[in-house]
């Protein structure tokens, strides 16, 4: 099936030509370089403990340079950025779930998280000097980055309770104390620089202007002896090394003068503000990435099927299955039709007017692909949970997700909320009565 087929009737007019062959190109390339290269990459991370974080597999850089020559490279940053190749959010949208198909596509296209969301940050809000230092080697796929916002007991899908400090001393330096972890990307040898939620202030006529982001040289901050890496945080018992999920302490951290210039990203005070809008597309991005994963399970469990008899019965013609593999289709379209408008609504607008929207295909995706993937690795049996086939650690990064960026209950209530706000039954149902007497009267 072309992918012009594939793509859903309501878009295929808000595509441009050059999206188009965009997409079918990062097709070919997922399917002939980065699903065989995953096996690779997998064989080429260092079994010693001591060894895992010190490098990063060959095969990723020899990737990366062959899709820069394909022009698959920074697909994510969309027309809203002069930085970017130019496609839209429902462009990228569809090139992405081609992407989540493989564990290293993101990585070798430049679109991996956390990378994604910072530079964005960067391009929006960033200083002539960031864009310079950060941004521009960012773009590169030269070097990588953190983001440091969640910390320990700390219910942190609520910005306004992050904790970790930075108070100005008496040189006017910042000086940082706190705990922050499941920093993704911090453990990565590349990983050059950390974006930092702090709270700056404790007093600001509102709590929303208590909060900024640190820029922060990552080399300099371990080298001081006050910020170290304390531990990577397994996920499901995966480290995802050399990348990783990392611990990080704070200790009378001072930034060093010369780096104070340009250590805010925009104003003092705008962190949440900075929060919100870093999250918006990022979500889109996950989403849509889950659908590709969601969909590569299913072509694995309807191979196992058509390869697999059940007492002398090919599985793929036994009832139970046929029903369960179409209405694991169906719900994944409904996941592909919520994300997709959800990116079309950003393009029209912006990721603010788009948060219901962003919001539903958060809440519905993860959970769905979640269900897809388990059935799946319920048709292989035990190796559907080994490491031969990918469904495992599939399965467990869409779970994450519905932790990440938010928990599935901090946006059903949010939403909730916006809906009961306009909710009108009670005027609707106080005029019925009157309405079937006015009916009764003709």
């Amino acid at each position: 099936m072309s992918v012009d087929q594939e793509v859903p009737a309501l878009f295929r007019e808000k595509i441009s030509k050059r999206g188009y062959d965009a997409i079918a190109k990062c097709k070919q390339f997922v399917e002939e370089y980065c699903i065989p290269g995953d096996r690779i990459y997998l064989s080429q991370v260092r079994e010693e403990k001591s060894e895992r974080w010190k490098s990063t597999p060959e095969i990723v850089e020899k990737l990366k340079q062959k899709a820069k020559e394909a022009g698959l490279y920074n697909m994510f940053l969309s027309t809203h950025y002069k930085e970017g190749p130019g496609y839209t959010n429902l462009e990228y949208g569809l090139m992405a779930e081609y992407l989540g198909k493989s564990l290293i596509a993101p990585e070798v296209t430049n679109t991996n998280a956390p990378d994604t969301g910072n530079m964005e940050l960067f391009a929006r809000y960033g200083t002539p000097y960031q864009k310079k230092r950060w941004l521009e080697p960012l773009l590169r796929g030269e070097i990588r980055s953190a983001f440091l916002m969640t910390e320990r007991g700390t219910s942190s899908s609520n910005a306004l309770n992050i904790s970790c400090s930075a108070r100005k001393n008496d040189r006017g330096n910042y000086v940082i104390n706190g705990l922050k972890w499941f920093a993704t990307g911090a453990g990565d040898p590349r990983t050059a620089v950390w974006l930092v939620m702090c709270k700056t202030n404790d007093s600001a006529s509102t709590p929303y202007r208590n909060h900024s982001v640190l820029v922060l040289d990552t080399k300099k901050a371990l080298k001081s002896g006050h910020a170290k890496l304390v531990r990577p945080l397994s996920v499901f018992g995966y480290d995802d090394a050399p990348h990783g999920h990392f611990e990080i302490s704070f200790e009378d951290y001072e930034v060093p003068s010369e780096d104070m210039e340009n250590v805010l990203l925009t104003d003092e005070g705008r962190g949440f503000e900075l929060i919100q809008s870093r999250l918006g597309p990022g979500r889109i991005h996950h989403c849509m990435r889950l659908i590709g994963a969601a969909e590569y399970a299913l072509s694995r469990a309807a191979h196992r099927a058509k390869n697999r008899l059940i007492f002398g019965v090919p599985m793929f013609k036994r009832e139970s299955f046929l029903t369960s593999y179409t209405q694991h289709k169906i719900n994944i379209q409904k996941c592909r039709l919520l994300v997709l408008n959800a990116a079309y609504k950003i393009d029209i607008s912006d990721p603010k007017s788009a948060r219901e929207e962003i919001a539903l295909a958060k809440i519905e995706t993860p959970r769905t692909v979640v269900n897809v993937i388990d059935w799946a690795i319920q048709v292989f049996g035990a190796e559907g949970v080994s490491q031969d086939v990918e469904l495992a650690r599939s399965y467990t990064a869409a779970r994450t997700l519905r932790i990440a960026d938010g928990p599935d209950e901090a946006h059903l209530g949010q939403l909730a909320r916006q809906y009961l706000k306009s909710e009108n039954s009670t005027e609707f149902f106080e005029k019925l009565d009157q309405r079937v007497a006015n009916l009764h009267k003709l």
